[in-house]
């Protein structure tokens, strides 16, 4: 069973990087497709990024397109989230979600992320944007 863990939140400024790593636990991750969600204070689960278990596929939400970028090295077991010119409207806590179907990540919403325990959803990293 596939186990997440983020990290590489914190705190950036306007205009800055990060970049957060999902690392599983499990070694048949290399066959998951793997969402990044976030969800600020007061707003739904937002899905930002996903990429199938190969990725040779990716997807973004309108908001981050062009200045966030989801990567993997199934070597590592991991996927990232490279967040650039970062907003303060992109503070929110930050999930990573594995999903054996990329159309499922891609179709499904949430109010909260994540929608229940699950082991194929990480705990979350705080990231905050401000001067």
């Amino acid at each position: 069973q596939v186990q997440l863990v983020e990290s590489g939140g914190g705190l950036a400024q306007p205009g800055g990087s990060l970049r957060l790593s999902c690392a599983a636990s499990e070694f048949t991750f290399r066959y998951y497709a793997v969402g990044w969600y976030r969800q600020a204070p007061g707003k739904e689960c937002e899905l930002v990024a996903a990429i199938t278990g190969s990725g040779g596929s990716t997807n973004y939400a309108d908001s981050v397109k062009g200045r966030f970028t989801i990567s993997r090295d199934n070597a590592k077991n991991t996927v990232y989230l490279q967040m650039s010119s970062l907003k303060p409207e992109d503070t929110a806590v930050y999930y990573c979600n594995a999903d054996a179907s990329f159309g499922t990540l891609l179709s499904s919403s949430y109010y909260y992320c994540p929608p229940h325990q699950s082991a194929y959803w990480g705990q979350g990293t705080q990231v905050t944007v401000s001067s």
